[in-house]
C-alpha cells in the first residue's frame, strides 16, 4: 500500500525537495546580478547581511542573497559554482535536517552555503568530520571562500595547544573531528577558571558522514580517565592505621547514617601518624578519603554478609538475593579498602573523570544537521534519537552505474577463485577495480591471492588517513586495482582516468555483505559519480559470517538441490533473504543503542545540572547565599536523620552532635543538653544561627579572599564527588541486566536508583563544602616556611596521590591544561612523569 502511495504522490523526500525548489529558483535568479559585482562589492555583502540581522531580519529572510553570495565567491576563488541540487542540499542543512547526497555530488562544497549563512549570526558554526586529515583539508580548501568574504575559519587538530584551540573556536566557522570537539567539551567542564575554557556555547553543527558519527560511533562514549601510580599502597597504610584504633575513644559508628567518624582523639592520632597539623584542612582531602573508606571497610562492612573472599578476591554479596555478584566492585575506593582489610591483592582501578556519548554531545547543539551518501536505511533512528529527518537529494546527473545481482557460491574458496578471475579480466582490459572488504584480515587474504597471480595492487585499511586519501584518489586510473576496507578513504573523491569511461568506468567488487545495508551502499556509491559509468557486484559464499549466522535452512536446501559446485547462483530470492538478515541485525543494533541511550539520558540530565552549576561558579557567581543555603540543608538533613522521636532522645542528641561536629565546629558553642527540650524546628534554627556566627567569624578572619576560597573549595568538592558518582552509576548500570529476571524494567530501575544516588551525592557535596569551609584557615608566612622544611621529611603520601597520571582517549598536549582540573599546564602537573 505504501509503495502505491509513494508512486502516486512521490516519496517523502521527493515531496520535500519539491517544496524547496522555489527557494533554489530565487538563488539562481540572482546569478546574473551577482556576477556583475566587483570583488569589493561582493565582500561588502557580509557587513550588509550582519546589519540586516541586527535590525531584526532572520537568517531565512536573507537566505537567497547569502547563498547567491557564497555561490559567486566560490566561483571566483575555487572555480566551482554550486549546482541546483547542491543549493537544495544547502537549504536542507540550514533547516537542521540530514541531506542524503550520493558520493561525488560535492557535499564539502554544499556545506559552505549554510556555514556562511549561519556564521553571520556570530554564534559560531562547527563542521564535524571523521578524521583530522579531512578537517584540515576541508578548512584549507573551503576556508578560502569564507576568508574572501571576510569571515574567519579555524580548525581543531589533535596537536593544538589550548590557546590555539580557543582561537579556532572563536572563529566564525570551525572544522574539527567529533572526538576533538567532544573531549574539549569535557575538559572545559573540568577547569577551575573560566579563562581556561576553549569552546563557546554549542550553536550549529553540520556533521559530515553523519551516519558514521551519530550511529556507528554512538555506542562508544568519550572517556577522560586517570589512575593513581601508588594509590593502592595507601589503602594498606590507612587500613594499618584504623585497625589500631579503639571504638568509643577514637571513633564512633553511626549505623543510621552508615558512617564511621573519628573522634577528637582519633583525629589527633591521624595527625600524628601522617605528619599533618590540621587533618580537616581541604588539602588533606585525599588522606581523609582513604581513612574514611578504611573505617567503613573495617567497622561497617562484614565478611560473609556484605561480601565474601573467594580465591583471593573480594566478591560483593547481593543484599536482596544473597547471590555473589561476580565482576561488580564497590566504588569510591571502598572495594580497595576492603581488599586491604582482608589482606588480598589491592586492585588498581582507573577513575573516570568525565564521560559523554556522542549522542548526548551532539544533542546539545541548538541546531544540528548532517550529510552523507547513505542515511535513509537509518531514518527511524535519526528521527527517534536526534529529531532529524532525512531528505534524499536528487543527483545532478542521472546515475549510470549498473548494480549486478550478487554472485553466491557454496564455499569461500570458490568465491575467491571467481573474484580473482573477474579482477584479472578487468585489469587486463584497463578497467580500474576497487575491492571492498569488511576487515583488515580479509584485505590481506585478497592481497595474497592477487600476488599469487601477479596482479599489481594497492591495499588500504583505514590506518593512515592522508596516505589513504592519496591512494583512493588514484583508484579510478586505467588498470588500477585497489583493495580497501569499507571505511578506508571515505570522504575522498575517485575521479576516472583517461580512457576509463570507454572501459565501463570504475568497477566495485564487494567480497561479502556487511551486517548493515548502509555500509554496502557506501561501497557501491564510490562508483558512478557525477553521471560516470560504473559497475558493482558482491561476491558471497554460504560460509560468510552473515550467511552462516542468519541464513535459513530453506535457503541451504534450495542451493543443495541445484547441485552447485564452483558455479555461482544469481537469485532474487537469495538476495532478498540476505537483505532480510541485514534488516534484522540493523534492528537489533538500533535496540541496543536505544537501551544505552535510555541509560545515558539519566546520566545526561545529572551531567547538565552539575555542569550548569559549575559554569555559574566559573563565571564568578557570588556564592555567599548558596553557602548559607548549603549550611541550612546540612543542619536540616542531620536533624532529620538523627532526631526521629525515639525514647532515648539524649542518645540521639549525642549522635547528632558527633555527626554535625565533624562538619561544623560547634564545640564549646552549643550545649547539647540545652537542646533536649526543644522541638526539631527550634533545634534547627538554633544550630543554624550558631553556624551563621561561625561563618561570619571565618569571613572576618579571612577577608576578601573568602569568595575565592568558597569558589575553589566548591569546585574541588563537586568534581571529586561527580567523578565518584560516575563510577557509582557505572557499577549500577552493570548490575541492571539482572533486573529483567525480577520482572523489572532495567532502564526504569536505573532511573529511579540513579536519581536517589544523585540526591545522596548532592547531600555529600553540601556536607563536604561546609566542612572544608568551616575548617579552612589562612596560614602565616612562618608556618609556610616551616611546612616547606617539614615536607622534605614527611611521608610522600599526598605527593603520590597528587601525581595521578592522566590517561584518556586522546593524547593531552604538554601545554594543554591538565585534565585533572588543577588549573596547571599538563607538563607542570600530571605530565611531569609522563613518558
Amino acid at each position: 500500500m505504501m509503495g502505491l502511495f509513494d508512486k502516486i504522490l512521490g516519496t517523502y523526500s521527493e515531496r520535500e525537495v519539491k517544496r524547496l525548489l522555489p527557494l533554489a529558483d530565487k538563488v539562481e535568479a540572482l546569478d546574473a546580478e551577482y556576477q556583475k559585482l566587483t570583488d569589493d562589492e561582493l565582500k561588502a555583502k557580509t557587513a550588509w547581511f550582519k546589519e540586516r540581522l541586527a535590525n531584526g531580519e532572520t537568517l531565512d529572510d536573507i537566505l537567497p542573497e547569502a547563498f547567491a553570495t557564497v555561490r559567486e565567491a566560490s566561483w571566483r576563488v575555487l572555480g566551482m559554482k554550486h549546482f541546483r541540487v547542491q543549493l537544495i542540499g544547502g537549504i536542507v542543512l540550514h533547516q537542521g535536517r540530514i541531506a542524503e547526497m550520493k558520493t561525488g555530488e560535492g557535499k564539502t562544497l554544499v556545506a559552505t552555503l549554510p556555514c556562511y549563512l549561519n556564521a553571520l549570526a556570530g554564534k559560531g558554526v562547527h563542521v564535524v568530520t571523521v578524521n583530522d586529515y579531512l578537517a584540515k583539508r576541508d578548512r584549507d580548501w573551503m576556508g578560502q571562500i569564507y576568508e574572501f568574504l571576510g569571515l574567519t575559519c579555524g580548525v581543531i587538530l589533535h596537536s593544538l595547544s589550548n590557546a590555539e584551540r580557543r582561537y579556532a573556536y572563536s572563529c566564525d566557522i570551525t572544522y574539527g573531528t567529533n572526538n576533538e570537539l567532544g573531549f574539549d567539551y569535557l575538559r572545559d567542564n573540568m577547569v577551575v577558571y573560566a579563562t581556561e575554557m576553549v569552546q563557546r556555547d554549542l550553536n550549529f553543527a553540520i556533521v559530515d558522514e553523519v551516519d558514521s558519527i551519530l550511529i556507528d560511533e554512538a555506542r562508544t562514549p568519550l572517556i577522560i580517565s586517570g589512575q593513581g601510580e601508588k594509590s593502592t599502597e595507601f589503602y594498606r597504610v590507612a587500613d594499618f592505621f584504623v585497625k589500631r584504633l579503639q571504638q568509643e575513644t577514637d571513633y564512633t559508628v553511626d549505623e543510621k547514617a552508615r558512617t564511621v567518624l573519628l573522634s577528637e582523639e582519633g583525629v589527633a592520632k591521624a595527625e600524628k601518624t601522617f605528619g599533618v597539623d590540621n587533618y580537616a584542612d581541604p588539602k588533606n582531602m585525599e588522606l581523609q578519603h582513604h581513612v574514611s573508606q578504611a573505617l567503613k571497610a573495617n567497622y561497617l562492612f562484614k565478611v560473609d554478609k556484605d561480601y565474601m573472599v573467594k580465591d583471593g578476591e573480594v566478591i560483593i554479596v547481593d543484599e536482596f538475593t544473597g547471590r555473589l555478584m561476580e565482576g561488580r566492585r564497590y566504588s569510591e575506593g571502598l572495594h580497595q579498602a576492603i581488599e586491604a582489610k582482608e589482606g588480598v591483592k589491592v586492585e588498581r582501578e582507573s577513575k573516570t573523570l568525565a564521560t559523554i556519548t556522542f549522542q548526548n554531545y551532539f544533542r546539545m547543539y541548538t541546531k544540528l544537521s548532517g550529510m552523507t551518501g547513505t542515511a535513509l536505511t537509518e531514518e527511524n533512528e535519526f528521527r527517534h534519537t536526534y529529531g532529524l529527518d532525512v531528505i534524499a537529494i536528487p543527483t545532478n546527473l542521472p546515475i549510470r552505474r549498473e548494480d549486478h545481482p550478487d554472485a553466491i557460491y557454496r564455499n569461500v574458496e570458490a568465491k575467491y577463485k571467481a573474484l580473482v578471475n573477474e579482477i584479472k579480466e578487468s585489469h587486463e582490459k584497463g578497467q580500474p577495480v576497487l575491492v571492498g572488504t569488511i576487515s583488515i584480515e580479509r584485505s590481506e587474504v585478497v592481497s595474497s591471492l592477487l600476488k599469487r597471480v601477479g596482479i599489481p595492487h594497492q591495499v588500504l585499511n583505514a590506518k593512515y588517513h592522508e596516505k589513504e586519501a592519496e591512494i583512493v584518489s588514484h583508484a579510478g586510473e586505467p588498470g588500477m586495482v585497489t583493495i580497501a576496507t569499507n571505511m578506508a578513504g571515505r570522504g575522498t573523491d575517485i575521479k576516472l582516468g583517461e580512457g576509463v569511461v570507454a572501459n565501463g568506468g570504475l568497477k566495485i567488487l564487494g567480497t561479502e555483505r556487511h551486517e548493515s545495508r548502509r555500509i554496502d551502499n557506501q561501497l557501491r556509491g564510490r562508483s558512478g559519480r557525477q553521471g560516470d559509468p560504473g559497475e558493482s557486484r558482491f561476491y558471497l559464499s554460504l560460509e560468510d559470517d552473515l550467511m552462516r549466522i542468519f541464513g535459513s535452512e530453506r535457503l541451504y536446501g534450495m542451493i543443495d538441490s541445484m547441485g552447485l559446485e564452483d558455479d555461482a547462483i544469481e537469485s532474487k530470492m537469495v538476495s532478498k533473504a540476505i537483505e532480510n538478515a541485514q534488516k534484522k541485525v540493523e534492528g537489533n543494533n538500533f535496540d541496543v543503542r536505544k537501551t544505552l541511550l535510555g541509560y545515558d539520558d539519566v546520566m545526561n540530565k545529572q551531567r547538565e545540572v552539575i555542569y550548569g552549576q559549575r559554569r555559574q561558579v566559573l563565571n564568578g557567581m557570588d556564592l555567599k547565599e548558596n553557602i548559607r543555603s548549603m549550611m541550612r540543608n546540612v543542619i536540616d538533613y542531620a536533624v532529620g536523620i538523627h532526631l526521629n522521636g525515639s525514647e532515648n532522645r539524649a542518645d540521639e542528641m549525642k549522635k547528632l552532635k558527633d555527626y554535625l561536629g565533624d562538619i561544623i565546629p560547634f564545640e564549646g558553642r552549643v550545649d547539647a543538653n540545652s537542646l533536649l527540650e526543644l522541638s526539631n524546628e527550634q533545634i534547627e534554627e538554633k544550630l543554624y544561627d550558631e553556624a551563621e556566627n561561625i561563618y561570619q567569624e571565618k569571613e572576618a578572619e579571612i577577608g576578601e579572599q573568602m569568595r575565592e576560597i568558597e569558589r575553589v573549595i566548591l569546585l574541588r568538592v563537586v568534581d571529586t564527588k561527580w567523578m565518584d558518582h560516575i563510577d557509582d552509576m557505572d557499577h549500577l548500570k552493570k548490575g541492571m541486566g539482572l533486573r529483567a529476571y525480577k520482572q523489572q524494567d532495567p532502564v526504569q530501575a536505573y532511573q529511579f536508583e540513579g536519581s536517589e544516588m544523585f540526591d545522596q551525592m548532592v547531600q555529600s557535596i553540601n556536607n563536604d563544602t561546609i566542612k572544608y569551609l568551616m575548617h579552612v584557615r589562612v596560614r602565616k608566612e612562618e608556618e609556610i616556611e616551616r611546612e616547606q622544611v617539614a615536607v622534605e621529611t614527611k611521608t610522600n603520601y599526598d605527593d603520590s596521590l597528587a601525581k595521578e597520571p592522566v590517561k584518556k582517549g586522546a593524547k593531552v598536549g604538554r601545554n594543554d591544561p591538565c585534565p585533572c582540573g588543577s588549573g596547571k599546564k599538563y607538563k607542570n602537573c600530571h605530565g611531569k612523569d609522563a613518558k
